[in-house]
Formats: C-alpha cells, sequence, structure tokens
C-alpha cells in the first residue's frame, strides 16, 4: 500500500511541476506573442497634408500615451481608432488619413509601448489606455451633434469594445475581430493547450455584450463587423461568431472577397469604404440611435 502510495504522491508532485513550468512558460511568452509594437513615430498626418495635433495622454497608473487628433470642420461621426498589435499609428496612417478625407473626426491612439508612449503592452494596460483615450476625448474633443464611433481592429476590437461597454459610444466598429483569445487557436490543440495557462483573455465578444447591455433600446445599439473572408491571421469564421453572438438588431456584417489580414482597405477600397459610408449614414438617420433617440436602424448583411 505504502509503495502506490508513494508513486502517487511522486506522481501528483511531477504533474503539478509540470503545470507550474507550463504556467510561468506561457506568462513569459504571452505579452511577446501577443504585442509586436514598433518604437519611435516614422511617418505623421504631415506626410498627407492634413492638420493634426500631437497629443498626450495620462492613464491612471502613470504612463503617457502618444495620439493624433485629426478634426473635421463638420464631421459625419467622431472615431476613437484603436489599431492592432503590430506596429504603431505610422503603420496605419493610410487608415487614419483616409477617415479624415472621407469627412471624419479621428482620435488615433498608440497604446503603452507602442510608438512614442511610454511602459510596456499587457492587456489589462491597453484596456487602461482605452479608458484614458476616451476620458480625454470626452473632455477635450467631443463635439456634440455627431455620433461617436469606438473602432478596433483585430485585437483592437477587444479594446474598443471594452471601452465601449464602459464608456460613451453611439455605435462600435470591430475590424477583423475574435470573440477571445481560445477561439483564434481553435485548430491548433498545442496553442490551445497552453491557453489554459495563459492569463491573457481579451473577450471580445463578452465586451460587446457588456456595450449592448449599457442600452435600454430592446433593439440594441449599432454594430459594425468588417472581415475579410481570406483572412489568414484570424479567421472570417471567428469574425462571423462575433456578429452571430451580438444581442442587437442594429447590425451590419460587412464582408470583404479576397481581403486578408490587414488589407481589407486595400483589396476592395469601394466596398469597404461604401459599407463604413452606408452605416454612419444609418447613425445620422436614425438619429444617434446609441443613445437611444428614435428608429431601429438597419440590420443588414453585406457581402
Amino acid at each position: 500500500m505504502r509503495p502506490r502510495y508513494h508513486r502517487l504522491m511522486r506522481a501528483l508532485v511531477v504533474a503539478g511541476a509540470i503545470g507550474l513550468g507550463l504556467k510561468l512558460l506561457v506568462w513569459w511568452l504571452e505579452p511577446r506573442m501577443a504585442f509586436f509594437p514598433t518604437r519611435g513615430v516614422q511617418e505623421t498626418p504631415a506626410a498627407t497634408g492634413l492638420p493634426f495635433v500631437d497629443v498626450r495622454i495620462p492613464t491612471e497608473d502613470g504612463e503617457t500615451l502618444h495620439a493624433w487628433w485629426l478634426e473635421h470642420p463638420q464631421p459625419s461621426a467622431q472615431v476613437l481608432f484603436f489599431h492592432g498589435n503590430g506596429g504603431n499609428l505610422s503603420l496605419w496612417l493610410d487608415v487614419i488619413a483616409a477617415l479624415r478625407q472621407r469627412g471624419f473626426s479621428v482620435l488615433a491612439v498608440d497604446y503603452r509601448g507602442y510608438g512614442d508612449s511610454t511602459g510596456r503592452p499587457s492587456e489589462r494596460g491597453l484596456y487602461r489606455d482605452a479608458d484614458a483615450a476616451a476620458r480625454v476625448f470626452t473632455e477635450r474633443f467631443r463635439r456634440a451633434g455627431s455620433p461617436v464611433v469606438y473602432w478596433g481592429r483585430s485585437i483592437g476590437a477587444a479594446v474598443a469594445a471594452s471601452a465601449a461597454s464602459r464608456g460613451v459610444a453611439d455605435a462600435l466598429v470591430l475590424e477583423s475581430p475574435f470573440p477571445d483569445m481560445r477561439s483564434i487557436f481553435a485548430g491548433n490543440p498545442v496553442m490551445r493547450l497552453l491557453t489554459l495557462f495563459s492569463s491573457y483573455r481579451f473577450p471580445t465578444s463578452r465586451f460587446v455584450d457588456g456595450y449592448i447591455d449599457r442600452y435600454q433600446d430592446r433593439s440594441g445599439p449599432p454594430l459594425l463587423v468588417i472581415h475579410g473572408d481570406a483572412d489568414s491571421i484570424i479567421p472570417y469564421a471567428a469574425g462571423r461568431r462575433v456578429f452571430d453572438r451580438a444581442r442587437t438588431t442594429r447590425k451590419t456584417l460587412l464582408t470583404i472577397p479576397g481581403a486578408d489580414h490587414n488589407d481589407l482597405h486595400v483589396v476592395s477600397p469601394d466596398a469597404y469604404w461604401r459599407g463604413i459610408g452606408e452605416f454612419v449614414r444609418s447613425l445620422s438617420a436614425a438619429g444617434q440611435p446609441g443613445r437611444n433617440e428614435g428608429g431601429t436602424g438597419p440590420a443588414t448583411l453585406l457581402r
């Protein structure tokens, strides 16, 4: 009996040591696998001839974020823009500039550790960054009369949805999103096992639920999901699940045929910008429906 007991105890100790080792390994790996920041500022909106303001945003935990404010004199919407996990604001200058050129005011933010922002990125840190950006936007830049749109792409979709669940968004745009971190690795058993030991979750769909729950109107708030059907990083099916799970009738799925993860606005710019324009016009037609001021808005599927 005693040898069997000792063997059991040794097995439990070994299993515990392996589990602890995996936990520590994943904790070390996860920020290195989740974030690929580029430091510095390689290009600014000045390169496109657009006026802009360099903005410094303090966070509650002592970091300072770098952002650009591009104001339109008569904006059709005001966008708070959160980019993906690679590069920095300079990498997404073409999209940011195009938003301004197409009639939007834009506050685009670099997360901690990205661009000219201080600190190191982490999941919780990015949520703090979003809250700080939303606070500064509301206090300094927001104008009455045009809807406020929180816009996030890829990992930024979770960040934008998180901020929208607590902020003043009239609408939410999620570009190339995923429901949560585990869903990305559905077809990879090794990575799916490692996610059991991860502290990172990025639960986009849960945050979308929080955004929807803030509204009393039974039809729900406006949501636009944009995804390329040839996405090799975040499968199109993942974005479709975000869309399908959202409990609002004011939702639109904009599918960009043939687009990969980072080229939706390049592969089919007409479809991309037309779909965004139709979505934003529906907000104005409904009197900023995110604030429940009338209308149910369209629930359409664009392909």
